[in-house]
């Protein structure tokens, strides 16, 4: 290991910075975000300078050797090799931490790329070899915290001195912090209910104090794990199958996303496809109460969105019966994302005002009893989930209720996944697609005037829609 992370402490720190270039703004403007006071040496007072008046101010190159001998560190943005070298020469000779742009030969430390979430800073360093990669890593970080975590820490360290007296035992502490800082509390202030957070805060250290320390319920979370590109999951859903001790997943979360799950969590799959129910919806909510009630942290995770056709209201109903409550996460509904995978616009203005979502069956099987009428009115798009068992019914239903048989149709399998099939043509045609393209899904039927446009339109119209 070359480098030596370390973090300087800021309150009441005073910083030299050399310069009066873009380099010497970028490093202010840097430095700035802390409380220290900051000298700028330089020879007029540049342009950009006012807007850190509350802490910046400009001295001569005369004053600079006395400025050092109270600096916490100095930065060197100069662009001229003599006068970088006659900074580095004074800060040196007073014993002050370097750091000069751009000339890694003449740092003591390097500035990383750094993740700023108040309280908790990430920073990554590679000594000056690959700044872009300390970046992209940065960015992979960013993923991974939630951006009121700093919030979360400041709030840690206001409790730490009444957490302290209240449990003297280490061990005890420990564990406490594990669960104020994982579960509820921390869930609390991530999404914004400070109050909550802090309530929360209280009874778990009431809890802890009195000997309670273990929950009643583990929590449970409802998560949509989208139509299966793992680059669609939402970061919330990422964060809570990484926490999760159990996962019950079905069988339309695609295999790569199901890798992300921590490893020494527990899969359980309980998925379901046309004529198989591997297990039961009512045996999934008993074995996700079941896990809740051992302490677990439960995550259920859908293909698609849990509320959109994914019976994620009847779990939340049952878990709610046992006194556990959920927390919905919602995911990129298989709709958008395999229609947006195809370039096909739900809604379109010259074509499509209304968009209906529709089940292609019954909660018992068969087809369901829809407004077909309904169905076949114009300048609509209707979107059918589960509809390839029941495409032959469906496209004689919406024709005889006066929908054409020149309607465009899209039948779109594994919607944004590696294996995407994609079939276009008529309502009337919709069985003759799917059996030449062999689909058997999962799938879903796109009916309707936007299904028929060409692809350059689609794409102008995708185009437009994120200009």
């Amino acid at each position: 290991m070359n480098l030596f992370p370390a973090f300087f402490q800021m309150d009441g720190a005073h910083v030299v910075v050399f310069g009066d270039g873009v380099n010497a703004e970028r490093k202010v403007r840097l430095v700035a975000k802390t409380p220290a006071r900051i000298s700028l040496v330089c020879d007029k007072r540049p342009d950009w300078a006012g807007a850190f008046d509350s802490q910046l101010h400009i001295i001569a190159a005369s004053e600079a050797e006395d400025a050092l001998a109270s600096a916490r560190f100095t930065i060197i943005a100069y662009e001229d090799e003599a006068q970088a070298r006659w900074a580095y020469d004074l800060a040196r000779a007073q014993g002050v931490p370097i750091n000069a742009v751009d000339r890694k030969e003449l740092c003591d430390f390097t500035v990383p790329s750094m993740l700023d979430r108040g309280a908790i800073i990430a920073a990554v360093a590679t000594g000056g070899a690959a700044p872009v990669l300390a970046k992209d890593i940065r960015a992979k970080l960013e993923t991974l915290m939630p951006a009121r975590i700093g919030d979360l820490a400041a709030m840690a360290e206001r409790w730490r001195p009444t957490v302290k007296t209240a449990l003297s035992d280490e061990t005890s502490r420990r564990h406490f912090w594990e669960k104020a800082l994982r579960g509820p509390v921390a869930e609390a202030m991530y999404a914004g209910d400070d109050a909550r957070a802090e309530a929360l805060m209280s009874d778990t250290l009431a809890r802890f104090a009195d000997g309670l320390d273990k929950d009643e319920f583990g929590p449970v979370h409802i998560v949509g794990a989208g139509p299966g590109d793992p680059e669609l999951l939402t970061l919330k859903a990422f964060r809570l199958i990484q926490q999760a001790d159990i996962v019950f997943h079905d069988k339309l979360v695609s295999p790569e996303i199901l890798d992300m799950v921590r490893r020494d969590a527990d899969r359980v799959p309980v998925g379901k496809s046309k004529g198989e129910h591997l297990v039961p919806q009512d045996g999934i909510h008993e074995l996700m109460i079941a896990a809740s009630r051992e302490g677990k942290r439960v995550v259920r995770l859908k293909g698609g969105d849990p509320f959109i056709f994914g019976r994620g209201g009847e779990e939340v109903e049952a878990l709610r019966s046992e006194g556990i409550e959920a927390t919905v996460v919602p995911g990129v509904s298989s709709a958008l994302g395999c229609a947006a995978s195809a370039n096909v616009p739900l809604t379109h203005r010259d074509h499509a005002q209304t968009l209906t979502f529709v089940t292609g069956h019954a909660q018992k099987g068969g087809v369901p009893d829809l407004d077909w009428e309904g169905l076949a009115k114009p300048h609509q798009t209707v979107v059918v989930f589960m509809g390839v068992g029941t495409s032959s019914i469906i496209s004689q239903k919406l024709r005889e209720a006066g929908l054409a048989g020149e309607t465009p149709v899209a039948v779109i399998e594994n919607g944004t996944r590696a294996n995407e099939t994609r079939g276009f043509g008529t309502l009337e045609a919709l069985p003759k697609i799917i059996e030449t393209h062999g689909i058997r899904g999962p799938a879903l039927l796109i009916i309707g005037a936007v299904a028929g446009l060409p692809a350059e339109a689609r794409d102008t119209f995708i185009a437009e829609a994120l200009a």
